[in-house]
């Protein structure tokens, strides 16, 4: 099969994003091994646990693996109508849950390919245990920023990552190069300081970063850092908003992803029953009602104490 082919029909299945990384293990994994030895993956187990050593060779999920097809997938939108007292969520999770949309649209990549020529493979969105980002990098989508968001040079790092890891041999893409530069614009911004040196570059350390601790985290929020969450009350998009690389991002008219705010005082009057109406269809179900309402009572106390 051309490469060609597969970049084709994955642009008309929605696809921005489309390259081909070979199925190799990834020279990343020492990298993860040492930042989960570190105890950067704080809480999140799934990346801890027997799944951990998973990530070290694409074969462990698809034993016929030759090539990795990756694809992104734009979410960017437009800020809706703001207020002031407005609840902060990342715009990843105002739509619809992006696992059910990209699926559904790497089944209908898949279904086209093999029907062009049968092939064994494995679909995965994020919750596989694979090093997806450095696929994506090896299959030329981009460079791993500071931040390590994986960033395209024409249109920047808002963007959902698939693969599908497949028993074709393909030719592979080639990495860019890191044009991160002298930049530390993400670093700087980082309100809890999350983004932390390591002896090879930058790493985000989770135990501080705010997309961690109004999702992942269970539990009380460490009182040290509750200032630097501000008003977010599901993730955080600081350090990509001001990342000279999306300056001129483009954004997707996609309704799947498309969202409305909410004020804090009305997320924290939710009861289960509405909170599963308002989110039970997007990604802020993750933090289940209990954690909503946490994440709502910290910005509240925050708003109040900059007054």
């Amino acid at each position: 099969m051309r490469e060609e082919t597969i970049s084709q029909i994955a642009h008309e299945c929605g696809f921005e994003l489309a390259g081909i990384a070979s199925a190799n293990p990834s020279a990343d994994f020492d990298r993860y091994q040492e930042w989960v030895a570190d105890g950067m993956a704080g809480e999140m187990r799934y990346l801890t646990d027997r799944r951990a050593d998973v990530r070290g060779d694409v074969r462990n999920l698809l034993p016929s693996a030759r090539s990795v097809i990756c694809v992104g997938k734009l979410y960017n939108t437009p800020d809706p109508p703001q207020q002031s007292g407005d609840a902060k969520i990342s715009r990843y999770a105002r739509g619809r849950d992006y696992h059910v949309v990209m699926r559904r649209a790497l089944e209908e990549m898949v279904a086209r390919l093999t029907a062009i020529e049968p092939f064994e493979w494995k679909i995965c969105v994020d919750t596989a245990p694979l090093l997806e980002r450095s696929y994506a990098r090896m299959a030329g989508l981009g460079w791993i920023g500071r931040n390590t968001c994986l960033i395209n040079e024409p249109q920047g790092s808002w963007f959902f990552l698939g693969e599908v890891i497949t028993s074709l041999e393909l030719k592979p893409g080639t990495p860019p190069p890191d044009r991160c530069g002298t930049c530390t614009s993400c670093i700087d911004a980082c309100p809890t300081q999350a983004i932390v040196p390591s002896a090879d570059g930058w790493r985000v350390d989770s135990r501080r970063c705010i997309s961690y601790l109004t999702i992942e985290l269970r539990g009380a929020i460490p009182e040290e850092l509750r200032a630097g969450v501000g008003e977010h009350v599901f993730g955080c998009d600081i350090c990509q908003e001001v990342c000279p690389w999306n300056s001129r991002a483009p954004f997707t008219d996609d309704p799947d992803f498309a969202g409305a705010t909410i004020s804090l005082e009305a997320l924290a009057q939710l009861t289960p029953e509405e909170f599963r109406v308002r989110f039970g269809h997007t990604p802020v179900a993750r933090t289940k009602h209990v954690g909503i309402l946490r994440n709502a009572a910290v910005a509240m106390a925050n708003r109040n104490s900059d007054r």
